[in-house]
């Protein structure tokens, strides 16, 4: 590990177009048919004694390649997971504080907020009566519409939501403030809090540049909140948006119809409701002569030896997880060397207490390339080529916003031919999706088409960073 005053390297999120070729080159040369894993990850183990029924989540750590060539360095995956238990009975899931803020510029006139009051008055009726809600409603200024109370009234909240009327700018920035301000009136870090944002424009009143809402949704996160960002139409910054989400750990929805807002609310809250707990880490500290590389992904810090992610939330029946390259120094024929050990530690938000879940992962030496293929851990790879090609569609994006059209369409087909490679290895319906996914960006780079895809691609790459539940 190096010393205290190095400062942590950001983990990179866009690599150059040669460094991307190259690695996808070699991720495809080594994909083979899986096999089952020879290698002996160690069982995760709990800080403290707890009971399977108090226990909200499970430790997995794995690597993509348990076996390696002998005599040579290697470069593998790691793949350190949380999962959510399943809740026995729904009724014991943790109290919900959640703030709804409602765009009602002049551009949300007629249907769209008519629609977005609907949408909102249906989200209302799921939460329990000892649930925490308000409602924000921003144009040119902020309004609070229902101040954050406890969702037992449902009438009175429905009425505050209808009386809501079009007319004026967009000040975005101060509407998810003053959302944050209401979930802070009964914040509890104990409770799910979250601000679920609509929006259909462009900010134009206040901070308005993505970075600036980014550093607002990192605010947020380390405050114990998250963002959810829902973008209506073909006229919202989906940059913005994405960016902000990603930053506070939640949510990133492309919804082009107003009649579809119901569904997405419905989506969004079946998450809000199944969060089991909050502000996870993940720390990771590579063995001596393991180099970790870099993250896939998400972002997090490394420094030296050392590797930590953090997440605001885990979810029933969710895995969130942290994808790792590593180099691992070259082993003997026949021997074993440690790669890494793990500790998670999570707030769980039933039993109120702090949990840390600890494990790690070796790798095994082989005489030859076929064997270790063998070898492969094909739910690991299947998640590193995803991720892998979602950052050859965000530099094919970058390219096209550049002019560079004719280079980001080759750098899309060539990801769609890669995948289906892959897929012919993995069967991973998966990957099958995504080829056809690039396939069709591929195809609509050009005028308005571009509009629309540029918000469905800026909303995958999120959905695929972030293992987004919907």
């Amino acid at each position: 590990m190096q010393s205290p005053e190095q400062s942590p390297e950001r983990s990179p999120t866009l690599l150059g177009l040669a460094a991307l070729a190259a690695l996808a080159a070699g991720c495809a040369a080594s994909a083979q048919p899986a096999h089952p894993q020879q290698a002996h990850p160690q069982q995760a183990q709990l800080d403290r004694p707890l009971a399977p029924a108090t226990r909200t989540a499970r430790l997995d750590v794995a690597l993509g390649q348990p076996l390696a060539v002998a005599g040579q360095k290697n470069k593998v995956y790691l793949k350190v997971g949380l999962t959510g238990l399943a809740l026995e009975d729904a009724g014991d899931r943790p109290p919900v504080n959640v703030s709804i803020v409602l765009d009602k510029s002049g551009s949300m006139g007629g249907q769209k907020l008519h629609q977005a009051k609907e949408a909102a008055r249906l989200a209302v009726d799921r939460l329990a009566p000892s649930d925490i809600v308000s409602v924000v409603a921003y144009d040119s200024t902020v309004r609070v519409v229902v101040p954050a109370t406890k969702a037992m009234d449902k009438r009175t909240i429905h009425h505050g939501i209808d009386r809501l009327s079009a007319g004026g700018n967009t000040a975005l920035f101060a509407g998810v403030s003053k959302g944050a301000e209401e979930l802070r009136k009964f914040f509890d870090r104990n409770r799910v809090n979250r601000v679920v944002l609509l929006s259909d424009g462009l900010a134009n009143v206040g901070p308005s540049s993505a970075s600036e809402l980014a550093r607002l949704g990192a605010s947020l996160m380390r405050e114990g909140m998250s963002v959810t960002t829902l973008g209506l139409g073909l006229d919202y910054n989906e940059d913005l948006m994405a960016q902000l989400a990603r930053a506070a750990d939640g949510n990133h929805a492309f919804i082009e119809r107003a009649s579809d807002l119901a569904r997405f609310f419905e989506l969004e809250f079946g998450t809000v409701l199944k969060v089991v707990g909050r502000n996870a880490t993940l720390t990771i500290d590579c063995a001596p002569g393991v180099r970790p590389v870099r993250l896939l992904g998400r972002d997090g810090d490394i420094v030296g030896q050392q590797v930590v992610v953090r997440l605001n939330q885990l979810y029933a029946s969710e895995e969130k997880f942290a994808l790792l390259e590593l180099e691992v120094p070259p082993g003997e024929l026949g021997g074993r060397m440690p790669v890494a050990r793990v500790e998670a530690s999570y707030g769980n938000l039933l039993t109120q207490m702090t949990d840390r879940l600890r494990g790690g992962v070796d790798i095994g030496f082989v005489a030859t390339a076929a064997e270790a293929d063998r070898a492969r851990d094909q739910s690991v790879m299947v998640k590193a080529i995803e991720l892998v090609a979602n950052e050859r569609n965000r530099m094919a994006l970058m390219l096209n916003d550049q002019g560079r059209t004719r280079e980001a369409r080759q750098v899309l087909q060539d990801n769609a031919a890669w995948l289906d490679d892959n897929f012919q290895r993995y069967k991973a319906p998966s990957l099958q999706k995504l080829k056809r996914a690039n396939n069709e960006d591929a195809s609509n780079l050009d005028g308005e088409n571009y509009r629309r895809q540029r918000k469905k691609m800026r909303k995958r790459q999120i959905e695929y960073d972030m293992q987004q539940m919907y």
